[in-house]
């Protein structure tokens, strides 16, 4: 059994909801899905069950998804709605799973904690029969509350709190925020990247504190020296001349940057401005910030490295995805598009282990306990679930060079 966290902290956890929420209210929006998906992608490795059921002629596997699709923080939520949207294609047109096709609702939640329940809510009353939870770590936690009462697996493909899938029905795609904070420390260390850092953290949101809380420990037990913490809200995230001033008269040699693209691409076009030299390095929530900080500042982000399970380059597999995503899109998929796409390959490969269909009455007890008997060779490396809902898949970090993400090579 998972840690159940007291009512009060939980409440807590629901109204902290992810930072930047859009002011203007729009229609959540309810899209079944959409674009064809190219033709030839090579779909994940997944494990088959040689005891499946016997085809379920004309049922239809109702898949909820909730992000942000309007706001500051769209680029996350439209990514993960895309690359799920392939895979469904992509798993439909190969004539589905015994029988059974994909449907894909996704609504809008503008990272905002509350709308994200609304939103569950309104995918439930129409028919959904798995939820890939929330996009965002705060309205994720949110979801997980009213999930487990349904009881329905939920897969998130990007919420990285620990509490996002603090219950029993709760998995996750992506890797967790205190993995992240170790894994930068390790490799900064590690590397010989610097022994002085400074970090500009987001102190009002659950994904920025989970990551610097965590590297702050491990980097103490690796000998790094944190010179400054410089912190900001969602109330003040676009002038960072204050934050910069005071990490150029630190010493620090690196600045670690556990925030979402947005910010950060105020934050380094502002430091190429003042000058400043210092390496930057951050989490997955870096990724996009080629799209995020525009053509005519890409010279900013040159250098700058991140944790990224994706490697757009990594291997056949990838190469084909992130073709065909373009393709698709017109765009370059991120992580979170890859998220969302494995998140889809997953589900495919529990019903697969499960043998089970939407009708059957026991349906959410089975998907859930194949969740822990499957092995998905995914687009964000081979994965595997415990009874935690945390998947086991190695880390990589990647450069930037030239307004593209390479893989970190030692110099």
């Amino acid at each position: 059994m998972k840690k159940i966290f007291a009512l009060a902290l939980a409440l807590m956890m629901v109204l902290a909801a992810f930072a930047g929420c859009a002011n203007d209210a729009t229609e959540p929006t309810e899209t079944p899905v959409g674009t064809e998906a190219p033709e030839g992608t090579e779909a994940p490795a997944t494990t088959d069950n040689p005891d499946a059921a016997e085809p379920a002629e004309g049922e239809t596997l109702i898949i909820g998804g909730i992000g942000p699709l309007t706001g500051d923080y769209a680029t996350y939520g439209v990514s993960v709605k895309q690359g799920a949207e392939m895979a469904v294609k992509e798993i439909n047109e190969a004539g589905g799973v015994n029988g059974i096709t994909f449907q894909l609702l996704f609504e809008d939640d503008q990272t905002d904690a509350e709308m994200a329940v609304n939103a569950y809510n309104k995918l439930m009353d129409n028919g959904m029969q798995v939820s890939l939870g929330a996009v965002t770590s705060g309205a994720c936690i949110a979801v997980s509350e009213v999930s487990k009462e349904d009881g329905i697996l939920m897969l998130t493909p990007s919420g990285s709190q620990v509490e996002c899938i603090q219950y029993d029905n709760g998995f996750r795609i992506c890797f967790a925020d205190p993995e992240q904070g170790v894994n930068a420390a390790k490799f900064i260390a590690e590397n010989g990247l610097a022994t002085k850092i400074a970090i500009i953290y987001d102190k009002s949101n659950d994904y920025s504190n989970g990551i610097k809380e965590n590297f702050v420990t491990a980097a103490a037990d690796l000998g790094l020296e944190i010179v400054s913490e410089q912190a900001f809200t969602n109330q003040s995230n676009t002038d960072f001349s204050v934050q910069l001033q005071a990490i150029a008269g630190s010493g620090a040699e690196l600045i670690f940057l556990p925030i979402y693209a947005q910010e950060a691409a105020y934050i380094l076009t502002q430091a190429q401005s003042a000058g400043m030299e210092q390496t930057f390095f951050g989490g997955d929530g870096l990724d996009g910030i080629i799209e995020k900080i525009g053509a005519d500042n890409v010279s900013a982000t040159e250098g700058v490295m991140f944790l990224t399970p994706f490697d757009p380059n990594a291997d056949e597999q990838n190469i084909k995805f992130t073709s065909d995503y373009q393709a698709a899109y017109g765009a370059t998929p991120d992580q979170f598009a890859a998220d969302g796409y494995d998140a889809i390959y997953t589900i495919k490969a529990a019903l697969e282990q499960s043998g089970a269909k939407p009708s059957d009455a026991d349906f959410n007890e089975k998907m859930i306990a194949a969740m822990t008997e499957i092995t998905v060779d995914g687009t964000t490396g081979t994965m595997q679930w415990d009874a935690s809902g945390a998947p086991s898949k190695a880390a990589a970090v990647v450069v930037l060079r030239d307004g593209a993400p390479t893989p970190y090579t030692a110099e």
